[in-house]
């Protein structure tokens, strides 16, 4: 890993209205950016961090993405999450200050060093900041609850459908199509991650195309029929195509 030396600007980010940024005025940003000016890229398959590294900062997704993989005490790994642009990474080392899970690049990616103890000072002076942690930390909460329904009680077509309907929903808030994206995690990262085996997931994909909800090349994905894939996923979906 490499550390740029561009300096980093929130005004021109293109995923600025979905990270730290969002709502703050032009002079809160400018003070912002004195705290976050570092930006750090990583290439597909290094860590950001690993389990057990002290807490310092968190870090802003600027483009790419990243898996997050907890180690059991047998050895055993789990796939947690995967990151995408706009998002924040490190939120889980919070309370204990230590990082319970590592964050692996799944495509070469850059992220920018949010450091923490400085963040939290300007949050104490730029309330609109202090807010937006707040509404962050709240987002974690909210996706580990849908982490435990997905896992849950549900199917495995409906564990890939109700995935698949949540990284479109993502993508479009990001300005990108919602029915057409990459998937830039492997076959067996999605099988570790809905605790399925990678001959399910592959039979699954191809049962969903076979069913015409969605057209597969590769890691490349069309979602054809939005309305039936949100009902095999057993969610509601309301956004409209961007692009």
């Amino acid at each position: 890993m490499m550390d740029s030396s561009v300096a980093v600007s929130c005004s021109n980010c293109s995923v600025r209205r979905l990270c730290l940024p969002a709502g703050l005025s032009q002079a809160d940003i400018d003070r912002l950016e004195q705290v976050t000016r570092r930006k750090k890229l990583v290439k597909a398959g290094e860590t950001l961090y690993r389990a057990g590294d002290p807490f310092s900062n968190l870090y802003a997704i600027r483009s790419g993405s990243f898996k997050t993989v907890v180690i059991a005490a047998d050895g055993d790994t789990q796939v947690t999450h995967f990151a995408l642009p706009g998002e924040l990474l490190g939120l889980d080392a919070y309370s204990d200050r230590v990082h319970p899970s590592y964050a692996e690049a799944l495509e070469d990616s850059s992220v920018c060093l949010l450091p923490f103890t400085q963040l939290e000072i300007l949050a104490h002076q730029v309330q609109a900041l202090q807010q937006q942690i707040y509404t962050i930390f709240s987002e974690e909460l909210r996706q580990e609850n849908d982490i435990l329904m997905l896992l849950g009680k549900r199917s495995a077509d409906t564990r890939l459908a109700a995935l698949l309907i949540n990284i479109s929903s993502r993508y479009s808030r990001r300005g990108y199509s919602h029915s057409k994206f990459i998937l830039s995690m492997p076959r067996t990262d999605i099988a570790n991650y809905l605790g399925l085996t990678a001959e399910t997931v592959s039979r699954l994909f191809s049962r969903l195309q076979r069913e015409k909800l969605i057209k597969v090349s590769g890691r490349a994905v069309e979602i054809v029929d939005l309305v039936g894939l949100s009902e095999l996923a057993g969610t509601h979906c309301s956004y409209e195509e961007s692009h």
